[in-house]
C-alpha cells in the first residue's frame, strides 16, 4: 500500500492518498482545489490511476477538487449518501466497504456531530488500524459544532461510543490540524484531548463546546454552495 498525508496551508487540510501497488489504483480522501496541480502531479509520478475522490462531509472551509478530480481523471467522486448529492457517483451508507484496487478495504461509517451527516473511514492494514476522522475528532481537540447541523451531543456519543471504542493503538487520521500534528491514536486522544478526552462527560462537552466561540469560516458562504455540487462551481 502507498500511502501520503498532504497538507493544504490555508484551510489547514490534510488530504489522504491511498493505493493498490499492484493494480496502481488510488483515492484521495477530501481533495482540495487549491492543491488540484499538486495531487494530479504526484498521482502522475507514482504512475497511479484515480478511482475515487472522496469527501468525509460538506466542508465549510474549503472547496473540493471531486468534481475538477472526475472531469480530468474520470475517477468516482463518493461520500454520505445522506448529504443527498445528486452529483455523487459513490453514497455511502453506514457499514458500506470500498476495495481499493485488489485488497485494500475501507469501511464507511456515519460519525455525526461536525455535521448531521458526517463520516469517517477505516482501512485495515496488516497490523494497523487507520481512522480517518474527518472534521469529528482532531488532534486534541474536534471539529465544530456550533452550524451546519451540529450537534454537541451527537459528536461526543460518536468520539466515545464509537472511535474510544476502537483499539489503543488506532491511527487517528484528521481531516484537519492547526498545530503541526500530522497524527494519533485512540489511545492518546483517550488519555490528552483536552475537548473529550476519557474522564469528560456530556454535560461537560457541551459547555466546553458552547465555550468555544470561534469565528465562523472565512470561506463558508462560498464552499458550502459549490461543495453540495461536489466542486463544481458554475
Amino acid at each position: 500500500m502507498l500511502f501520503k498525508q498532504l497538507f493544504e496551508n490555508e484551510s489547514s487540510t490534510y488530504t489522504y492518498l491511498i493505493s493498490c501497488l499492484e493494480k496502481r489504483e488510488a483515492v484521495l480522501i477530501d481533495p482540495v482545489i487549491e492543491t488540484l496541480k499538486r495531487d494530479l502531479f504526484i498521482l502522475d509520478s507514482f504512475n497511479l490511476k484515480l478511482t475515487y475522490a472522496i469527501d468525509t462531509h460538506v466542508h465549510a472551509d474549503h472547496v473540493t477538487s471531486a468534481a475538477a478530480l472526475r472531469e480530468i481523471t474520470n475517477c468516482k467522486i463518493a461520500g454520505p449518501a445522506n448529504d443527498n448529492l445528486s452529483c455523487r457517483d459513490i453514497n455511502f451508507k453506514s457499514g458500506d466497504n470500498l476495495i481499493i484496487g485488489n485488497s485494500i478495504n475501507m469501511e464507511a461509517i456515519h460519525t455525526p456531530g461536525h455535521t448531521d451527516t458526517h463520516f469517517s473511514y477505516i482501512l485495515n492494514n496488516k497490523n494497523e488500524k487507520l481512522l480517518f476522522s474527518g472534521d469529528a475528532l482532531l488532534i486534541n481537540t474536534c471539529g465544530r459544532t456550533d452550524f451546519q447541523s451540529g450537534s454537541s451531543k451527537d459528536l461526543y456519543n460518536t468520539i466515545k461510543k464509537i472511535f474510544y471504542s476502537m483499539p489503543d493503538n488506532t491511527k487517528v487520521f484528521p481531516a484537519h490540524d492547526y498545530n503541526n500534528n500530522n497524527f494519533s491514536t485512540i489511545k492518546a486522544q483517550k488519555r490528552d484531548n483536552t475537548l473529550i478526552n476519557e474522564k469528560i462527560n456530556v454535560e461537560d462537552f457541551i459547555k466546553n463546546m458552547e465555550n468555544l466561540k470561534l469565528n465562523k469560516p472565512k470561506k463558508m458562504d462560498i464552499a458550502v454552495p459549490i461543495n453540495n455540487k461536489c466542486g463544481i462551481n458554475d
